[in-house]
């Protein structure tokens, strides 16, 4: 098939609940799958995204599964985000280099060299670059003749209303592929109340009558007492002292401001990690309800839209689960840009193959390439 008529078709590695897939959807490429080792992601993903799910370890993934999902004459995308957990700020220098997940960026390596997509994408914590298994990644890609771009992406800038740093990694073997800048202004900035501020209200340890996902957390009498103690967009040293808990009198703890906190309205959320629901894992209450923020808050600041389902009809909500689910998954936000900068380069690759071939005398064809 002729580069021309060839379509641009994903398969999303650790897909989780589909972000990244989503993202990706929304700028017009195809995603036939997700793979992914935990079955909760089932129901987001074919739901969402529409997609084959996979319950599956990518080490287990083939060369023939992946070329089949692709099928014959398409532009191949290999996306994904391999697990983040060794490579996280808040391990605070602990030493990760035996926990399991490390080896799983080489088994995205693997599966690069094997089938030779067209285009890959990754994403990750930025600090992910100083280590051994990203610098052999990229040695991987370059050495498959990638030509390979990543920066650390501040998320505001792309229009997440979220304080968050991500680094995204783009290589092709079709040409040269930059990662996109964001073109958000910064007193243009998404913020807490332009992205969750028209929800309904709710209490603490209930949920919205028409949206099961927007329920809260139950908070202890001392934590409801902490919370309407605080200040939007204050610490706990704001509370009277009675009201402090006994890590923050000690001076290890006494420089931790960033929990048992408020969000602000005008500004955009913190970091929203696997313990968003939880009022003291971090600036996690809301700027002026007396609660947590609820998980679908937490999944609209991650970038989803309210309409995103992460559960069925009949699935119980539960907190850590659903939790950790909207806390790893890609910002679609990302994703968009992401796709949208493959599009722009596969046309700009088509419009090049067709002016050589035009002046060859021969049709333009992308999948010898």
């Amino acid at each position: 098939m002729v580069l021309e008529s060839s379509t641009v078709v994903a398969v999303d590695l650790f897909c989780g609940v589909g972000g990244l897939s989503l993202g990706l959807k929304q700028a017009g490429i195809k995603v036939v799958a997700g793979i992914d080792v935990d079955p909760k992601c089932r129901f987001p993903f074919e739901s969402n995204i529409e997609g084959k799910f996979f319950e599956q370890d990518v080490r287990t993934v083939t060369k023939k599964q992946l070329l089949t999902l692709w099928g014959k004459n398409s532009i191949k995308v290999l996306a994904g985000c391999a697990p983040c957990q060794p490579f996280s700020p808040y391990r605070r220098g602990a030493d990760t280099s035996a926990e399991e997940q490390w080896p799983l960026l080489g088994e995205f390596g693997r599966l690069v060299r094997e089938t030779r997509p067209h285009v890959v994408t990754m994403e990750n914590v930025p600090r992910i670059v100083s280590s051994r298994v990203f610098k052999e990644f990229v040695e991987t890609l370059e050495g498959e003749g990638y030509e390979v771009s990543f920066r650390s992406c501040y998320a505001p800038d792309y229009g997440l209303p979220q304080h968050r740093r991500r680094l995204v990694l783009l290589a092709s073997r079709i040409g040269r592929i930059d990662v996109p800048r964001g073109k958000v202004a910064r007193d243009e900035y998404m913020t807490v109340r332009k992205a969750i501020g028209e929800l309904p209200v709710i209490r603490h340890g209930t949920a919205s009558s028409i949206d099961p996902l927007h329920k809260s957390r139950t908070l202890s009498d001392v934590n409801l007492a902490r919370i309407k103690a605080s200040a939007q967009g204050g610490t706990w040293a704001d509370w009277p002292e009675e009201l402090r808990a006994p890590c923050h009198t000690r001076q290890s703890g006494s420089t931790f401001r960033n929990v048992y906190a408020r969000m602000s309205w005008d500004e955009p959320a913190p970091t929203i990690t696997t313990m968003s629901y939880n009022f003291g894992t971090g600036r996690f209450g809301h700027p002026a309800q007396d609660r947590a923020i609820s998980l679908r808050e937490a999944a609209i600041l991650q970038g989803f839209p309210p309409e995103y389902k992460f559960a069925g009809l009949d699935d119980k909500i539960e907190f850590v689960p659903l939790g950790r689910l909207i806390g790893n998954a890609v910002p679609p936000v990302l994703g968009r840009y992401v796709g949208d900068a493959v599009l722009s380069h596969v046309a700009g690759a088509r419009s090049l193959s067709s002016r050589r071939s035009r002046q060859a005398g021969a049709a333009p064809a992308l999948n010898n390439v």
